[in-house]
């Protein structure tokens, strides 16, 4: 993975971890934990989209499946939260 490749894949993930914090209302880490929800969302998303049999071919497509894997990644943040 190039220098390129990286700082666009964590930008991405920042972009994804910021959405899904601002839909989840409330649930906003700071910056680095948004950048680290967003990348952690962005795998979990494609795994479950792959489950699913969805492919997020283009930027787009790819971006809203981070977004969607970091808000069930918050979700489950916040189930562990209210267990402790």
């Amino acid at each position: 993975m190039s220098l390129v490749n990286l700082i666009i894949f964590l930008a991405i993930g920042a972009l994804a971890g910021w959405v899904a914090s601002q839909l989840m209302k409330g649930k906003s880490l700071g910056l680095l934990w948004n950048m680290i929800i967003g990348v952690v969302g962005s795998f979990l998303g494609s795994f479950l989209a792959g489950l699913l049999g969805l492919g997020g071919g283009n930027l787009i497509g790819q971006i809203a499946i981070a977004i969607g894997g970091s808000i069930v990644l918050l979700i489950l943040i916040g189930f562990i939260k209210k267990k402790m």
